[in-house]
């Protein structure tokens, strides 16, 4: 059983390495690329990453609609294909429409695997009694961009833009090798897996819609960072922009397991608000203050942070309402992915019309930190629900 674990924890890891380190988030560090050679705008370059994210939206739409619960796996499988394919295609076409196409079929896959990925390791650590290794299953995406920005450079200088897609897709096919063969959904958790779920130290499930609208909010404004900090730091690196996207996964691959140990202690609620404090400085911080420094500490804070708000939310989802994980996962997924498709947008417009992103960055940063605000009237439902299982313990 150990072994096992082991296997579809790996699986799962690689699984977001795939779908959303390179499927989805490669598009930041290749962007300057492609402009720099085809010198399209920022407004066209906002609609190719809202494609994505429409993509991703209804992807979460239909991940949270349909029942899957028999077929995740199948699923999964197929979704990793669609991926592989539409990364590689992006290499091999100079279409504007051509790529909106691909980037949103992008975001329809990537946004199944998450979930059902997602669905399938939480469940099995449930069973396991591991609710806590969530951080090292989601730590795939920093992983993910963190090896996308190591070969991207290299691959441009060899192939330039396009064959830089070519070459990810030659890298998510050979780690899907693996996961097609250690990430499965056949276990022995049926009937259990909620057995060992303890959802005493969360609010009731009517408090869900209050971490719906922040974690909409989040995806708003997180992802004008994660769409653009590339292309605006290249503007004072000139060159090995790609670095700050390096920092962003290398700070991004231990942090959710750092915010899963936190939120053990801290609580899952006071977790979230104060990473989404740190991200929403992090992110108005170029925009006060244009430096290396300043874009490093950024990275730093933004890589720190972008995941582990995923982590902390969906783990907090699923502990609300374990009973059906998959749909709680999905309506995160959905109303976040509502929030990145508006995001690309309208960063894209005011920054065409001002010449620069400062209005675009300070803007986000406030929605994120409008909604932390939002959280905190979770937090006395979980300091009183601690208190409790502290006394029922002392009792004991």
């Amino acid at each position: 059983m150990k072994k096992q674990s082991y296997h579809f924890l790996i699986g799962g890891i690689l699984s977001l390495i795939i779908a959303t380190g390179i499927g989805r988030f490669a598009y930041t560090p290749i962007l300057p690329l492609m402009q720099k050679d085809l010198s399209f705008s920022d407004t066209v370059a906002g609609y190719i990453a809202s494609s994505n994210y429409a993509g991703y939206l209804l992807g979460a739409v239909l991940a949270s609609a349909i029942p899957l619960k028999k077929h995740r796996t199948v699923i999964l499988r197929i979704c990793l294909v669609i991926s592989i394919l539409t990364t590689a295609v992006m290499g091999l076409t100079y279409s504007h429409l051509l790529w909106y196409v691909l980037r949103f079929l992008s975001g329809v896959s990537s946004a199944f695997m998450l979930i059902l990925a997602s669905g399938i390791v939480l469940d099995k650590l449930a069973f396991l009694n591991r609710t806590n290794w969530s951080g090292l299953f989601y730590g795939g995406v920093g992983l993910g961009i963190c090896l996308s920005s190591m070969f991207i450079p290299r691959l441009n200088r060899l192939f330039h833009w396009e064959g830089t897609w070519t070459g990810l897709a030659v890298v998510s096919a050979i780690l899907a090798f693996f996961v097609w063969i250690w990430l499965d959904d056949h276990s022995n958790t049926a009937g259990n897996k909620t057995k060992l779920d303890i959802p005493a130290k969360v609010p009731p499930t009517n408090w869900l819609l209050w971490l719906i609208i922040a974690y909409g909010l989040e995806g708003l404004g997180y992802i004008v960072t994660g769409t653009f900090i590339v292309s605006i730091a290249s503007s004072t690196f000139h060159k090995g922009a790609t670095l700050v996207w390096m920092i962003v996964g290398l700070a991004a691959i231990p942090s959710c397991l750092i915010w899963s140990i936190l939120a053990q202690n801290w609580g899952y609620i006071k977790s979230l608000v104060f990473a989404m404090v740190l991200q929403s400085f992090g992110m108005a911080m170029p925009a006060f203050w244009i430096s290396k420094s300043s874009f490093i500490i950024s990275a730093l804070l933004f890589g720190a942070t972008f995941m582990g708000i995923t982590t902390l939310a969906t783990t907090l989802g699923r502990l609300i309402n374990p009973a059906n994980s998959n749909r709680t996962i999905g309506i995160l997924t959905a109303i976040y992915a509502i929030g990145q498709l508006i995001g690309p947008v309208l960063a894209g417009v005011i920054s065409s019309f001002t010449h620069n992103f400062n209005n675009a960055l300070i803007g986000a940063s406030s929605v994120v930190l409008i909604g932390a605000g939002m959280l905190l009237n979770g937090i006395p439902f979980e300091k009183k629900a601690r208190e409790t299982v502290s006394k029922k313990n002392y009792e004991v």
